[in-house]
């Protein structure tokens, strides 16, 4: 009886510690290095090789200018007022992302996308483009055969497609000429910057890097950790490597309630709770018919004229509208559950969520993207 009784007090702590490492996060996945970030690099290019669908030269007269701008600096040159039908060439964008401490000749992934009237850049190939960045220096040069994730074909009048033609990637299309100037481990501090805003967890990040005595961890707010750390490079990569993998138990968040008007959606996190409430929401719904009538002359040869005449007809319904009531819910299942009884439409919810909020039922905070 009594090694019964203590394998269930092992497996009851057992499972205690299992639920409270369940709710810890490492150190790297709730904040980043601040200074460590990418940069955005953007370029303008040709796409050749096109099967008949670039663009429409007589519409995209830039391409044109760019395909005689490029022929120039190749020592061909073309006459001036030629008419040039290009349909196997469209201008593109390409945009790519600079990772922090890139170095000369490692290669970043491309996203071309089309800037004219083209109909598809499958099977084209992406000519050299300079890769700038918001100083307008160039960073990278980019070049390649581009894959494009869409299909389509078209004949007779019909057509069928299957996801974006007009955009595609180069995986490693881009080799990196110039590095971006860093000042990591130049300083005598690092700040860790927290991916959501919290005074609690900014605390807790900080007494969980003091009590590993890897470091001097300060909270400046509830964004920033500083960390007091010897101005070398070596040393700061190696206190990162530690302080990252630590983990640290993460906090209650804010009930939160997030609508979405556009597409008419609605997210709820699990803190989410309801207060007993009534709630009463109509459905007026509007039907509008019209049909068009022909009014012909009785007497073929009177003079009359045929007419065509439109007839409307409105219907306007009012239903439901009973009062009903929602009672108090603790936890995210019993949210959901009591709403689903109400029986409304996304829509509707959202009308519903607000007027909760105003009248003190909705513990959360409302917000509208």
């Amino acid at each position: 009886m009594k090694n019964t009784t203590l394998l269930r007090m092992g497996l009851g702590l057992l499972l205690g510690l299992s639920s409270l490492m369940a709710q810890a996060d490492r150190i790297r996945d709730l904040t980043t290095v601040q200074g460590v970030r990418e940069n955005q690099l953007i370029g303008y290019g040709l796409v050749v090789g096109l099967d008949g669908t670039g663009d429409q030269t007589t519409q995209t007269p830039f391409t044109t200018q760019t395909v005689s701008n490029m022929l120039s600096q190749l020592g061909i040159t073309v006459p001036a007022g030629t008419n040039m039908q290009l349909k196997n060439v469209a201008a593109v964008m390409v945009t790519a992302k600079l990772p922090s401490f890139a170095r000369q000749g490692q290669t970043v992934d491309v996203v071309v996308s089309s800037l004219g009237n083209a109909k598809s850049l499958r099977g084209g190939t992406l000519l050299m483009t300079p890769m700038k960045g918001v100083d307008n220096q160039v960073y990278a040069l980019a070049q390649g055969n581009i894959l494009v994730g869409g299909a389509g074909a078209s004949a007779g009048g019909s057509s069928v497609q299957v996801n974006q033609l007009n955009g595609g990637r180069i995986t490693g299309g881009a080799t990196v000429e110039r590095e971006l100037q860093s000042n990591f481990g130049s300083q005598n501090t690092l700040n860790l910057q927290l991916n959501s805003e919290d005074f609690t967890m900014a605390q807790r990040i900080a007494d969980a890097i003091n009590s590993r005595g890897v470091g001097s961890a300060l909270p400046l707010d509830a964004r920033t950790v500083q960390i007091r750390v010897s101005p070398n490079n070596s040393s700061q990569v190696r206190l990162l490597a530690e302080i990252q993998n630590i983990d640290v138990s993460v906090p209650l968040e804010d009930a939160k309630v997030i609508i979405n008007s556009r597409t008419g959606s609605v997210v709820m996190n699990r803190e989410v709770t309801l207060n007993t409430c009534a709630v009463a929401q109509g459905n007026l719904s509007v039907t509008v018919n019209q049909q068009q009538n022909v009014s012909q002359p009785d007497t073929p040869f009177a003079g009359g004229q045929t007419v065509a005449t439109t007839q409307t007809q409105i219907d306007l319904r009012q239903s439901g509208g009973a009062l009903q009531r929602v009672n108090a819910s603790a936890n995210l299942n019993n949210v959901v559950r009591a709403l689903n009884a109400l029986g409304a439409t996304p829509i509707e919810l959202m009308s519903i969520l607000q007027s909760m909020e105003s009248a003190g039922c909705l513990r959360a905070k409302l917000e509208i993207i």
